[in-house]
């Protein structure tokens, strides 16, 4: 079988970082390799392992060819590293943590990519994005929207993660261990 990106995406708070993180720890030294992303956001903001870069420094590399995928949201710009088409060349399995709007550009850019949708109840979903203390009352609420307003692809493999965390990262090594 030929290498695979997955492809995860999920809702503000369905814990994608939580379970990525999980499945890295475990699969340290395996054929599996995660991608991280290139963020506008400072390395010390919390959530994700990231590189950060400045607006000006992304911009920069997005004009000089080094990301494979890249997107904006929330006034932030994201972008996966052209690293990534190298790793897959060479026969690595790859995670990355992507986004749902940019999901029809990677699958252009990647045939291999099988989407894994992380999502949690909307309760769920509320506490833990009240929470991590980031966004007010009327930001949860137009999150919590966009949430219910996106249909995961058919294709997707779909992870409830409403339970402890274990759970979920479980429910992801169980996926990328057999497809």
């Amino acid at each position: 079988m030929s290498a695979r990106l997955w492809y995860v995406v999920g809702p503000s708070g369905a814990g994608k970082d939580t379970l990525i993180n999980l499945a890295r720890a475990r699969l340290a030294g395996s054929t599996t390799l995660f991608a991280h992303r290139y963020i506008t956001r400072p390395a010390d903001a919390g959530g994700e392992n990231h590189v950060a870069l400045s607006p000006a420094e992304f911009d920069a590399r997005e004009a000089g060819g080094c990301f494979a995928l890249t997107w904006r949201r929330h006034a932030l710009a994201y972008g996966v590293g052209v690293e990534v088409e190298a790793w897959l060349a060479a026969g690595f399995d790859v995670v990355v943590n992507g986004s749902r709007a940019a999901l029809p550009a990677a699958r252009a850019r990647f045939p291999s990519l099988v989407p894994v949708f992380v999502t949690a109840s909307p309760a769920v979903l509320a506490q833990r994005l009240a929470r991590r203390g980031r966004e007010d009352a009327a930001a949860i609420a137009q999150r919590l929207a966009e949430a219910g307003a996106f249909t995961p692809p058919d294709d997707a493999r779909v992870i409830v993660n409403d339970g402890v965390p274990e759970a979920g990262g479980e429910a992801l090594l169980r996926l990328l261990a057999g497809g």
